[in-house]
């Protein structure tokens, strides 16, 4: 089981990490078989950036899982997808490429591939995902678009994108997790447990291991999702330690300075600050 050795202490270290920065960290963590959270600004409505492909992923498998989308199904990539995209690889390749929509979905999850959502997103509709969220638990995520406009201002409002809560993003990769043993969470999230499975193994297969891995021991194993805001960075995740679920910690960073009084890039140290996060719950949660 794991537990925090002191829960007032790693919750005093964890908000003075935040206080140190002059933009703001919202942030909840889990410690994974005792079920203890710790949060800041849980509920608080902040930008998802592309922590909100989780979701997407999730709201195409349970398509998948009532037979209105087939994963195998071939998608040619063509040049248009590649318009308005500032992520990914897919935007610097030959069109015409074939790939299956289940590549699609790794690639929006691995690589956070903006053509590779782009694919998924054609074969769902925006008020369908944004249902969906609402129908599992996730009341405080709100998707508004498909891809944001690369025009966005750093200034930019909550309603210009899609915006969720540290605690939603807890309570999906937690069921995702569960789901692995449970067909009651496979079915609170309308899929099978295979796709549970799969999709679990997706997050484990995250290529960008910035912030919340960035502290930790070399090779360890983190299932997660990050992002890329005009706001600021983000990042959601299940880390393990042995082999084993460890715990869930979901940071987002917002109001973050293009730079820092000393020069250093603001997105630099927003995500030295999801990292900080991280180490602190490693260090103070006991297996």
């Amino acid at each position: 089981m794991t537990t925090i050795i002191e829960p007032a202490k790693l919750a005093e270290r964890l908000n003075a990490i935040c206080d140190a920065q002059p933009f703001v960290t919202r942030f909840m963590v889990r410690a994974l078989g005792s079920g203890e959270t710790i949060g800041r600004g849980a509920d608080e409505e902040t930008p998802s950036a592309s922590t909100r492909k989780t979701s997407i992923m999730m709201a195409a498998l349970k398509a998948a899982h009532e037979g209105r989308l087939d994963l195998d199904e071939q998608i040619t990539y063509e040049k248009r997808f590649a318009e308005e995209v500032a992520s990914g690889m897919f935007r610097y390749l030959t069109p015409g490429i074939v790939i299956s929509l289940r590549d699609a979905i790794t690639g929006m999850m691995v690589l956070s591939d903006n053509v590779c959502t782009k694919m998924v997103f054609e074969r769902l509709t925006l008020e369908e995902v944004d249902s969906y969220c609402k129908s599992i638990g996730m009341t405080g995520t709100n998707h508004r678009f498909l891809i944001p406009p690369l025009a966005l201002s750093p200034d930019h409002s909550l309603k210009a994108v899609t915006t969720t809560t540290a605690r939603d993003q807890v309570y999906l990769l937690q069921t995702i997790l569960d789901a692995q043993d449970s067909r009651e969470a496979a079915d609170r999230l309308g899929c099978s447990q295979a796709l549970c499975a799969y999709a679990l193994q997706t997050l484990k297969n995250q290529i960008l291991r910035y912030a919340i891995p960035s502290r930790l021991p070399f090779g360890v194993l983190v299932a997660h999702k990050g992002g890329t805001g005009k706001r600021g960075r983000m990042n959601a995740g299940i880390v393990y330690r042995d082999g084993s679920p460890f715990y869930i910690i979901a940071a987002y960073t917002d109001d973050v300075p293009q730079e820092m009084p000393d020069g250093t890039p603001g997105y630099t140290v927003a995500l030295e600050t999801i990292g900080r996060l991280s180490r602190a719950c490693w260090d103070e949660f006991q297996s």
